[in-house]
């Protein structure tokens, strides 16, 4: 049986070429979406194979939202995201397959691969026939790039703090007053209040319990 291909894109120019594609290597039928209304109108319609998926289109959640939705009514759905750039020669990060924290969304989001728009014919047409046999088109570099993140230390959410600061978020932590902190560290409780409330400008903070709450959730009150 042929197999339905939703093409979801904006550029005419884009969808032109990605049918002509899919056409010449008999992959299936191919049916287009402009935007995220259109697209869940013919996803409902045309219960395609699979979904070629720009997540830049318009709408209010963009491509992602789309594929949300596809998702929460057929957890078995098929979406390859095709978007945006890969870094090519002398580009950006991510080699061929674009920015890998996109990349990454897109695959925790459910997306079954992501290609870039500016990689080859052939890594396209592969991604969509893997894809539609059931499986998941992971790049190599693509899934180098993701165990690299999975492997970097998350980044630090009291980066902003100086050492005193974060000395001073401990005690609070502890349970200590300003009038304690100040006799501990030997400041004036003048210096103890003005560096509670930097604290709390730079992480956020509305108050003395939410500085307390981020003391130990950073483990600064043991």
């Amino acid at each position: 049986m042929t197999a339905t291909i939703l093409l979801v894109d904006d550029h005419p120019i884009i969808r032109a070429g990605c049918r002509r594609l899919f056409g010449d290597a008999g992959l299936g039928r191919v049916v287009e979406a402009e935007d995220a209304g259109g697209a869940l109108a013919l996803w409902r319609s045309e219960r395609p194979d699979i979904v070629v998926l720009d997540p830049d289109i318009p709408g209010p959640d963009g491509g992602m939202g789309v594929m949300r939705a596809m998702l929460a009514e057929n957890a078995a759905a098929r979406v390859l995201v095709f978007g945006g750039r890969g870094g090519g020669q002398g580009g950006g990060q991510g080699g061929g397959y674009g920015d890998p924290a996109v990349a990454a969304g897109a695959l925790k989001a459910g997306a079954k691969g992501y290609v870039a728009k500016n990689s080859a014919l052939d890594t396209l047409l592969s991604a969509v026939g893997r894809v539609l046999a059931g499986g998941i088109h992971l790049d190599h570099a693509l899934a180098r790039d993701l165990a690299l993140m999975s492997l970097s230390p998350p980044p630090d959410p009291l980066a902003p703090l100086t050492l005193r600061e974060r000395e001073i978020l401990g005690l609070l932590g502890r349970g200590l007053t300003a009038a304690a902190i100040a006799d501990s560290l030997g400041i004036s409780r003048k210096t103890v209040a003005n560096a509670c409330t930097q604290i709390k400008d730079k992480l956020g903070a509305d108050g003395p319990r939410a500085l307390v709450r981020i003391a130990i959730d950073a483990g600064l009150a043991g």
